[in-house]
């Protein structure tokens, strides 16, 4: 009862944290004629109300596809369409076609903001909190600790109730499909992870170790016989949600390579904005864009995503488990993120996820990472106008990290999970036992120079011959911190001997 209490207050304090953000700016506010990303979702709801679903994706003379066209998955789609309903009975003029282009006013964005909360409490909460408490050989106060960090991760919470998305709902989903994974219910999974596909496409991003941890658990239980039935009921699944969220689109073929041309726009380049991976970083040294051909461009990201990811992959299809199942996630994630095609910076978010699920696992770790991944985002959220959101957040987060978990102590090669490979350089090292205060001391210098770019890109004037140095300064830190920690997160699954401790055993 104490824990459910516990878990009550925690729920609330992040809901508290939550709304209080809305209260600050958003994207494009009062910057027209595009407006941002609020605005796109607002048109969207225009569109899908007001059009039939056959033209949603098209270009008409209803459906501009210059301004804010609907780029996202079926499932999008339809939750646009149902908050569309719902602001129709409060004010049709929030929806009315072409006359509703860049309305804002405060009732509208306290209406959308509701809809940013609402979802969340009915996909995102309810999945961390079940999470973590159904962590085995955990603690309460572990759990609860859990939860609250997970809560109050400030990157989700500043780009969802301050720059303005939806990223809680396929998020949501996929922490979904982790829970049931955990407790043996694959076919569940399997269904939560489509739902979450089909919401925000980049959820690709999760795809291979979902696919690889089912398929190398169907050739454990032995594929000429349980596995096989598995690996069956599995497909079946994966098909049967894939269909009823297309069926609507699904009465040309058309109109199903428009919503794919839609969704992987290759013309749009390698990267957009100032994006904290290694194409947007290299750019400040080579002019990618401009000595190669998207074609080209698009073949050697694919190279180094897929030669980059593959290592996490292989290991979790010969031996499957739900630890090492979570690492590949933050490891795919991040080989994405950093080398993919067509990488936005709210697409951090896909690797901070599962990251925090590992939280009470790798305290100082994880820590670092959703720290470093929020400071990635810091040139859009000065654009938004949320520096002071970003600042309280940020170090509310840092805070209780510290005080639940005790990061500064939690640097042992055991605390970091690094003893094996620590074990495997003493074999040609003897003496090698740097790993804590090599960590200790990184994280430390992270931090300062976090904190040096945050005061100068918010205080300072860059000059006129570079008015990108702040941007880019950040993005390549970035980078260089994400490079850092996707060779930590491989290393910890490469040299990975267990099963994972807290893991049932696979029937």
């Amino acid at each position: 009862m104490e824990k459910w209490s516990l878990m009550t207050i925690t729920v609330l304090l992040g809901l508290i944290v939550r709304w209080t953000v809305s209260f600050g700016s958003y994207s494009g506010a009062g910057k027209p004629p595009m407006y941002g990303d609020y605005e796109a979702q607002r048109h969207w709801q225009e569109v899908t109300y007001n059009l039939p679903i056959k033209q949603w994706y098209f270009n008409t003379s209803d459906n501009n596809l210059q301004y804010w066209g609907l780029d996202y998955p079926p499932l999008t789609a339809y939750h646009s369409l149902l908050c569309a309903y719902v602001a129709k009975l409060i004010n049709p003029d929030w929806i009315a076609l072409h006359t509703s282009r860049g309305y804002e006013s405060q009732p509208h964005k306290l209406f959308m903001r509701a809809t940013v909360l609402i979802a969340d409490l009915l996909v995102y909460i309810p999945a961390v909190i079940l999470y973590c408490c159904y962590l085995k050989e955990t603690s309460t106060k572990k759990k609860i600790a859990s939860a609250l960090c997970i809560l109050l991760y400030p990157g989700l919470i500043l780009i969802d109730y301050g720059h303005f998305q939806y990223n809680s709902v396929s998020l949501g989903f996929a922490l979904w499909g982790v829970l049931f994974l955990s407790y043996n219910w694959d076919l569940l999974g399997s269904l939560a992870f489509c739902l979450a596909i089909n919401y925000k496409h980049m959820e690709l991003y999760h795809s291979l170790p979902f696919f690889c941890y089912l398929l190398g658990k169907c050739c454990q239980k032995g594929l000429t016989g349980k596995g096989l039935v598995l690996l069956i009921k599995i497909a079946f699944t994966v098909v049967a949600s894939f269909a009823i969220c297309w069926l609507p689109f699904c009465t040309e073929v058309e109109q199903i390579l428009q919503v794919f041309r839609r969704l992987f726009p290759i013309d749009r380049g390698l990267f957009e904005d100032k994006v904290a991976n290694i194409w947007c970083s290299l750019s400040v040294l080579i002019k990618i864009k401009n000595v190669m051909s998207p074609q080209t461009q698009l073949k050697l990201s694919f190279a180094f995503t897929f030669l980059t990811l593959l290592p996490a992959c292989i290991k979790l299809t010969l031996q499957p488990s739900l630890r090492r199942f979570k690492f590949a996630l933050v490891s795919c994630a991040l080989s994405f993120f950093l080398f993919s095609f067509q990488v936005h910076e709210k697409s951090i978010l896909l690797v901070s996820i599962p990251v925090c699920l590992m939280i009470n696992e790798i305290p100082l770790m994880c820590t670092w990472f959703l720290l470093v991944s929020t400071f990635s985002l810091l040139p859009l959220l000065l654009k938004d106008g949320l520096l002071l959101a970003y600042v309280v957040t940020t170090l509310a987060f840092l805070t209780v990290c510290a005080t639940f978990f005790s990061i500064f102590e939690k640097t042992s090669e055991e605390d970091l999970q690094l003893k094996s490979l620590s074990l495997s350089i003493r074999a040609y090292i003897p003496s090698f036992k740097a790993f804590p205060k090599i960590i200790k001391s990184l994280f430390i210098v992270s931090l300062t120079l976090m904190g040096i770019l945050t005061s100068m890109s918010a205080t300072l004037t860059p000059p006129q011959k570079l008015p990108d140095l702040f941007p880019v300064s950040v993005s390549v830190v970035s980078c260089v911190h994400f490079l850092f920690f996707l060779m930590y997160f491989n290393a910890i699954v490469l040299w990975d001997s267990r099963n994972g401790r807290n893991q049932k055993k696979i029937n």
